[in-house]
Parts: C-alpha cells; sequence; structure tokens
C-alpha cells in the first residue's frame, strides 16, 4: 500500500439499518397528513407532467397521506399506494373513501418493494422515496417494478428550496448521520442520471415551484413543530437553549423567503418534477 493511500481517511459507514428506523420513527411522530394535505397540487401536476392514462397500473411509493394516489385515481386509474408508516396509509384510505375511490393501501420499504418486475405502467412519488437511506437501491425498486416503456414521475425538494434549506439548518443544529447521501440530491438532474441512466431510455427534469401559505410565521412554526416529523423531532432532541436557537435560525429562514408583506406567510419552495421513461 502507498503511503498517501495508508495515509486517506477513512470515509464511515452509515448504518442504513439505523437510519431507516430513526426516520420511521420521525415520520410516524406527529401527523405529517396535516402538511401532506396542503401539498396536493403537487400530485395532480405530477400526473399532468406524467400523462397518465386512465386505466393504468400505477404504484405511489413512499406515498404518505396519498396526494399522488388521490390524482392518479381521480384519473381512473388502478392505484396501489404504499408508504412504510401504517398510520399515513390510514389517512390516505380516509381520503380516497370520503371521495368514493378505489385504492389498495400495502405497507412496504421503498427499498424492497413486495411487488414483481414490470408489474406497474407508472410509478410515482412526491417527496417520498428522496428519503430513503439507501438511494440507489430505492431507484433500483422503482425501476424494477416498472415495465419496459412505462413512466416514473417524481416531485423532489431541492438544496437550493426552501425544504432543502430547512433540512440544511436543521442540520447546523442536529448534524445528519455521517455518510448518508444528501435526500436533496434527488432533485438533481445529474444525480437522477446516476441512479436511473442505465434504466432509462429517456429523462427529462425541471423546476418548479410549491407555494406554502400559512397564517404568519409563529403559525408555521407551530404547524412544523407539532406535526412535520423532522422538525418535530428536531426540537425534542435539544434543551431550551438549543431549542430557542433553532426557532430564531428558522424564523429567519422564513424571512428571507417570504413574499407576503401582510404578515402572513407566502413561501416559494422549489422543486424538481421528473419524468423517467424505462428502457
Amino acid at each position: 500500500m502507498s503511503t498517501a493511500a495508508a495515509l486517506k481517511p477513512t470515509v464511515p459507514q452509515p448504518d442504513l439499518t439505523a437510519v431507516k428506523q430513526r426516520q420511521h420513527g420521525a415520520w410516524s411522530s406527529g401527523d405529517y397528513a396535516v402538511v401532506g394535505t396542503t401539498l396536493q397540487i403537487v400530485g395532480e401536476q405530477l400526473c399532468e407532467a406524467v400523462d397518465i392514462r386512465a386505466g393504468s397500473k400505477v404504484l405511489d411509493v413512499a406515498a404518505g397521506n396519498g396526494n399522488a394516489t388521490l390524482a392518479a385515481a381521480r384519473r381512473w386509474c388502478d392505484v396501489t399506494s404504499t408508504d412504510f408508516v401504517p398510520a399515513l396509509l390510514a389517512r390516505g384510505r380516509e381520503r380516497a373513501a370520503a371521495e368514493h375511490l378505489t385504492v389498495e393501501f400495502r405497507e412496504a420499504d421503498a427499498e424492497a418493494l413486495p411487488f414483481t418486475d414490470a408489474s406497474y405502467d407508472v410509478v410515482l412519488s412526491t417527496f417520498g422515496v428522496m428519503f430513503t437511506p439507501d438511494q440507489d437501491k430505492a431507484a433500483s425498486e422503482l425501476a424494477r417494478v416498472c415495465r419496459s416503456g412505462g413512466k416514473i414521475g417524481l416531485a423532489n425538494w431541492t438544496l437550493q428550496g426552501f425544504i432543502g434549506q430547512l433540512f440544511k439548518t436543521i442540520g447546523k443544529h442536529l448534524p445528519p448521520p455521517a455518510g448518508v447521501k444528501s435526500p436533496a440530491l434527488w432533485g438533481t438532474k445529474a444525480r437522477l442520471d446516476e441512479m436511473f441512466g442505465n434504466k432509462a431510455s429517456e429523462i427529462t427534469a425541471e423546476q418548479r415551484m410549491f407555494v406554502f401559505r400559512y397564517r404568519s410565521p409563529d403559525h408555521w412554526l407551530d404547524v412544523f413543530k407539532t406535526f412535520y416529523g423532522p422538525t418535530l423531532k428536531a426540537f425534542a432532541a435539544l434543551d431550551e437553549i438549543g431549542q430557542a436557537a433553532l426557532k430564531r435560525d428558522l424564523l429567519a429562514l422564513l424571512g428571507e423567503f417570504n413574499h407576503a408583506d401582510d404578515g402572513t406567510i407566502v413561501v416559494h419552495s422549489e422543486y424538481l418534477e421528473a419524468i423517467i421513461t424505462k428502457r
């Protein structure tokens, strides 16, 4: 072994199983559906971008409370909605029942989907699969269950957008596990090319904007501290001084992104809408 190789620092290998368990705890806490429901328009726009057709077999991966699920079901598709948090599937089931929509709900890990190869015409995920610890494995699973010529439609937050910066801000107070890739990489065309390039005949990606609208900065903070698992867990892990510092930074971030001048919150949050056509 050369001297240079011997001196090269060892990159720590993350315990992805432990990371997934912590994520499960975070997304199971609070009630993500309170925030998730406000994102419904993203699921609708993604179905239009995919040019989804009535009668298609559609799989929604890491579906949360079912935004893309409902959008596809409203377009007369045969939809299966999956997530690894049963409580979120229950909320999606309630929404589908309220609209008299027929949807199959199944608990499933995005990194090990319980479906046969090429069993779906369209595979969707809105702000879900991007949070998997093993990104390459999750991407491989999305491609595996999609038929040749089928489409994978994704909506992923970008690093420079509001939610990307929200996680960056939280990370300053509670650093993420060493060696785990940033979820915001899913919001880059380069990373999508790496994960899907050899499985796709075409990958298109466009920057989109979702707008968070809340009554006030304090209202946004209260909702995210109470219902949004990652923020709830961050505050719970900090002492009183740490919580105050995180609150100051989050309110400063809101001020940076807020377009409203009437005391309300109108925050534009960039995301990447990607359509991958399976080879």
